[in-house]
């Protein structure tokens, strides 16, 4: 089957989030929101991004997307690797859409959001990926790479990740800190919430 691919990059203003700090600890005047906060915030982050609405989502964390990339094609097979690229062997996808977000703020701190969304023919065959792709060490998707959006290529960690499955789609999203002081629990909050926004 011949590759289809197609790369969208986005360049959007970094002063949508008003230059709040990507540290939810971060206390005195104009910081980011106490990290108490973070799991409120988290809810209307969740609405904005089922709507679609990356931008609006990501703001109600206080951060702001810099740069963004959309990369669609068919071979999961050879963005996968571990057991994942072993299980597509067996079971192709159907469709393979991959995310990048770059975030960031004022003072130079940032982060890097991966989201790919991995169609199946059926749910079966979707419940079974589910299962897999949620074990630790059993592989992965490949996200895009952060040469695409001009930042610093992270290595994804899967420290902080979430997966959703709806239908026949799974919905894998990954946060890793690129330079600066990110908290872990607002990383968490980015990946849970970008693991709702609907496919591209």
């Amino acid at each position: 089957m011949a590759l289809v691919a197609a790369v969208l990059v986005v360049l959007a203003g970094a002063g949508g989030a008003g230059g709040a700090a990507l540290n939810s600890g971060a206390s005195g005047g104009g910081g980011a929101a106490p990290a108490e906060s973070i799991s409120v915030r988290k809810w209307d982050a969740k609405r904005a991004a089922r709507g679609g609405d990356a931008e609006r989502a990501m703001s109600h964390l206080g951060v702001a997307i810099t740069k963004q990339a959309v990369k669609q094609e068919l071979d999961c097979l050879e963005n996968s690797f571990g057991r994942v690229r072993d299980f597509f062997a067996q079971t192709p996808c159907t469709s393979l859409d991959r995310l990048l977000l770059a975030v960031g703020d004022r003072a130079g701190n940032a982060a890097v959001v991966s989201v790919v969304w991995v169609t199946f023919p059926g749910r079966n065959q979707a419940r079974q990926f589910d299962r897999l792709i949620d074990v630790d060490g059993s592989g992965d998707v490949k996200p895009l790479s952060g040469t695409v959006v001009g930042v610093a290529d992270v290595p994804f960690t899967a420290q902080h990740y979430w997966s959703e499955t709806q239908d026949t789609t799974i919905t894998i999203a990954e946060s890793e800190r690129a330079t600066g002081h990110v908290e872990p629990d607002l990383l968490d909050a980015m990946t849970e919430v970008a693991a709702q926004l609907p496919r591209p």
